[in-house]
């Protein structure tokens, strides 16, 4: 058989498979019913942007395990990184010993983020936990305890996070009391911002704006070219901070190494987890020096800054800054306009977004967000041998890995036109019984 990241997806038989069917079975049985399992894939191993599942099917992915696989499943550099780490030293918490890995991705992180003032790293284990770390700095750093953050806005499921986050109610409902004092304004509108000065959020006593660059989970969404400078003006006229979330958005996936700066906009806090470290746990906040000011004990995590994840975290940003970046711009442009092609000839298609490989297609019937069709386009994609993920009401998201080759994206948006194709078959005469794979 072709070695897997070189073939391209073939299905062999009704999916899930014998092999998968027993697994998903023996998960039903363990596993919390809180996991959010768009499809019954069970993965077996992946290399680049291929996946074999159990039973010997091979899919392409379009969702890099939720945009984490910056540099392609299982790459051989990061898995050599990993593998020589992981026999020098595991773990030796980092919260009360040295090691150089820390020490040599934090100069690298601090290198990177935009910003020429001098900088310091936190690391944490996930993005939530990076958001919790920048909301704990932001409070004691200025000594204010409001925060805003924006409508569709996804930031992370602990508490903290979960409060900043505006995306769905499901995420929040039998959660309460949440976190107080946190505003909501609209994504993308300045003028939603100074209205909550006038009427609920005293200026003064707001101690940080916590903003996704592109919202991600809230449905790939662009903001105006004037919002995020204009997010960084407030700041500096009421004396707040501008936390970026790059968690979704960071380490090279729309074409830059973050997406702020696509508006040349610094924040005084950037969060990352997600693709720093291409698979491995790992997240961390850079702030500029005068803004981590926490005195020793304020704050601290056991993995956190993990000594393999580190050494994985080096390894993928070098991929991602020398090569990778630059894919992600290119093919990103292939997927848009082939995308935006297929919405010439599919009226399902609203409008396709994005920057780089962070895209969205939205899914609309007779002028309204249909999540149905959405989530059939995604179902039918499946069966043909393409992952895809939603967001949002009613969009697909693209975030594949960033070495995706240009002959993948042409593969990708094939299936995508077959599988809109059938679903819009079926809504017209009004099907639901599955659709009948010819491949």
């Amino acid at each position: 058989m072709i070695a897997l990241h070189r073939d391209e997806p073939r299905i062999v038989g009704p999916l899930p498979g014998p092999k998968a069917r027993k697994w998903l079975s023996r998960d039903d049985a363990v596993m919390s019913p809180s996991y959010t399992r768009t499809y019954p894939l069970v993965v077996r191993r992946a290399k680049m942007a291929m996946i074999e599942d159990l039973d010997g099917n091979r899919f392409l992915d379009f969702t890099a395990g939720i945009a984490v696989t910056a540099a392609g499943h299982s790459h051989p550099k990061v898995v050599a990184a990993i593998r020589r780490q992981a026999g020098r030293l595991i773990h030796m918490s980092g919260t009360d010993f040295y090691y150089t890995p820390q020490v040599k991705l934090a100069e690298r992180l601090a290198r990177l983020a935009p910003g020429d003032g001098p900088k310091r790293v936190f690391y944490t284990n996930s993005g939530a936990e990076a958001i919790e770390a920048a909301f704990k700095l932001a409070r004691r750093h200025t000594g204010r305890f409001r925060a805003l953050a924006f409508h569709g806005a996804f930031h992370g499921r602990t508490y903290g996070a979960m409060s900043l986050s505006g995306s769905k109610p499901m995420q929040r409902r039998g959660y309460a009391p949440l976190v107080p004092e946190v505003h909501h304004a609209r994504f993308g509108d300045l003028e939603s911002v100074r209205s909550l000065f006038r009427t609920t959020l005293p200026p003064d006593e707001l101690a940080a704006i916590f903003v996704e660059p592109i919202q991600g989970e809230g449905g790939y969404i662009v903001p105006p070219p004037d919002f995020l400078p204009g997010l960084r003006e407030i700041c500096d006229e009421v004396g707040a901070l501008l936390v970026l979330d790059e968690v979704q958005s960071g380490i090279g996936r729309t074409g830059r190494m973050f997406a702020s700066e696509h508006w040349g906009v610094e924040g005084d806090i950037v969060c990352l987890a997600k693709g720093i470290a291409n698979g491995l746990p790992l997240g961390a906040i850079v702030a500029k020096a005068e803004v981590m000011d926490w005195p020793s004990g304020s704050h601290a995590s056991t993995f956190g800054g993990n000594p393999v994840a580190c050494a994985s975290a080096l390894v993928t940003l070098s991929l991602v800054e020398r090569r990778y970046r630059a894919n992600a711009e290119a093919r990103g442009e292939q997927l848009m306009a082939a995308l935006r092609d297929l919405a010439r000839r599919h009226p399902s298609i609203k409008e396709v977004r994005g920057l780089g490989l962070m895209v969205g297609m939205e899914i609309q019937y007779e002028g309204a967000p249909d999540p149905d069709l959405r989530d059939r386009v995604i179902d039918l994609a499946f069966h043909r041998g393409l992952l895809l993920l939603p967001c949002g009401p009613s969009t697909v998201r693209f975030c594949p890995p960033l070495c995706l080759t240009p002959r993948q994206v042409e593969i990708g948006v094939e299936i995508v036109d077959a599988a809109l194709g059938a679903a819009e078959a079926e809504q017209a005469v009004g099907l639901d019984a599955p659709d009948p794979v010819a491949t």
